[in-house]
């Protein structure tokens, strides 16, 4: 019986038993009095079989006849034997004139023996790799969310740097979120201490990927972070499953046990202390995890005189000059000054720089370019209206609220990354303290 007949069997015996009334049971069974006063009758005279369905087990009207099943598998085992069954149903509609649903057809294979469910489907095999032979000649990369202050912190990412050659932690790096520019302190911290490596391999984050979807459309061709890399020379290689960068995904476990623990032991709970712990960490690790490399040749390289980190690890986008010396970037007006040298590069494409700590630059044919900031979405409304001197204090009150709750406004849309957010309530707080230090 299904679980609607056992449910009406239950309220028929609450009837029966005259605990209920034949009207309330019709209006909980959905039907009518007649109909309800029809079962009560019939299952006090058979029991539960009066409710079950006297359709149950014949034949239904909608099915369709066995010689078009049987004609349409023998077609598929003799020229469809290995097409999936949207494929197959395509070619029995337009060369054999069947025509069925692609879920009636696929439960036919499946029948037959010719399809098998995604569960059922051998599961993939990953090959083990042998270890790359020269250090710094693939470190993989990854960020790892999680609890490692425990209850003494907030929750935030370990990016991790591992040599793929000998296991060897190349570098740690705390952050509030897996971001480029997070990557980019840590790659600059390794290059600094290591040198730079042949290639990066990661997984398709969008730090690291561009889609293809995202490049039809006319997005960029590139991440901010494979731009940087490409600058440097180091190649960027993007693994297709997480098995395949499996030595960073291993010591992810390892770091979770052991290196939450020497947190706890240090007493650390902030991101600036993990990271000023992070060096004396990775020594310990790879003296006791870290293996020869079966060539002792070092792949790293040192950096080239011509390269520039500073640079290289900003955020960097290109915007067009108009006519009236006016550059849009980020919601704000970026004006040059009206000279004879930027009146010639009107109509080109100037590149924004942008760093950490969100100080912008502009460069155009290797010029740098001075400006003006104009902040498109201004933080005062009503400007210039007149109050009289009576209500000005008044006035100013209402003005403070106004830009209070604009700020929080601000902060609790998506107009702004958490980057900047942060940035914008360091300065705010900065301002207040230094207005409330001021002598009276």
């Amino acid at each position: 019986m299904s679980t609607d007949e056992l449910d009406r069997a239950e309220i028929l015996g609450r009837v029966l038993e005259r605990r209920l009334t034949r009207a309330k049971a019709g209006e909980l069974l959905g039907l009518s009095a007649r109909q309800t006063r029809r079962l009560a009758k019939e299952f006090e005279k058979h029991g539960h079989v009066a409710l079950v369905s006297k359709r149950r087990g014949s034949r239904s009207n909608r099915k369709l006849p066995d010689d078009i099943k049987q004609t349409a598998i023998g077609l598929i085992r003799e020229r469809y034997h290995d097409f999936g069954p949207t494929l197959a149903l395509e070619k029995l509609t337009e060369h054999h004139g069947i025509r069925v649903s692609v879920g009636t057809l696929r439960s036919w294979m499946i029948e037959a023996g010719i399809w098998q469910t995604r569960t059922k489907r051998a599961q993939r095999s990953f090959q083990p790799r042998r270890r790359r032979q020269c250090l710094g000649e693939l470190v993989q990369i990854d960020g790892c969310d999680h609890h490692w202050f425990e209850a003494r912190g907030p929750r935030c990412t370990l990016l991790v740097f591992i040599d793929d050659a000998t296991g060897r932690l190349m570098e740690l790096h705390f952050a509030e979120s897996e971001s480029t520019f997070d990557y980019f302190t840590a790659t600059r911290n390794y290059i600094h201490r290591h040198g730079r490596p042949v290639a990066l391999y990661s997984d398709r984050a969008s730090i690291f990927h561009v889609y293809k979807k995202d490049r039809a459309a006319g997005g960029a061709r590139e991440t901010q972070f494979g731009r940087a890399l490409s600058e440097l020379n180091i190649d960027m290689i993007c693994a297709n499953s997480s098995q395949a960068k499996g030595r960073v995904e291993r010591a992810h476990l390892t770091l979770q046990d052991r290196l939450v623990k020497e947190l706890r032991l240090q007493g650390i709970s902030t991101i600036a202390a993990a990271n000023e712990f992070a060096p004396y960490y990775l020594a310990d690790f790879n003296k006791r995890f870290g293996k020869e490399p079966v060539n002792p040749h070092d792949a790293h390289r040192p950096l080239r005189p011509t390269d520039d980190l500073d640079s290289f690890f900003t955020w960097q986008e290109e915007r067009k000059l108009t006519k009236a010396l006016v550059l849009h970037y980020k919601r704000c007006k970026y004006m040059l000054e009206d000279t004879v040298e930027n009146r010639a590069l009107r109509g080109k494409k100037c590149r924004f720089y942008e760093g950490l700590d969100g100080q912008v630059e502009i460069r155009c044919e290797g010029r740098r370019l001075e400006y003006v900031v104009f902040d498109k979405n201004p933080h005062v409304i009503e400007q210039g209206g007149v109050v009289p001197n009576k209500r000005l204090e008044a006035a100013l009150a209402l003005a403070k609220q106004n830009q209070v709750e604009r700020d929080a406004k601000l902060l609790a849309s998506n107009a702004m990354t958490n980057r900047e957010k942060a940035r914008f309530i360091g300065k705010r707080d900065a301002a207040a303290g230094a207005r409330d230090s001021r002598p009276n």
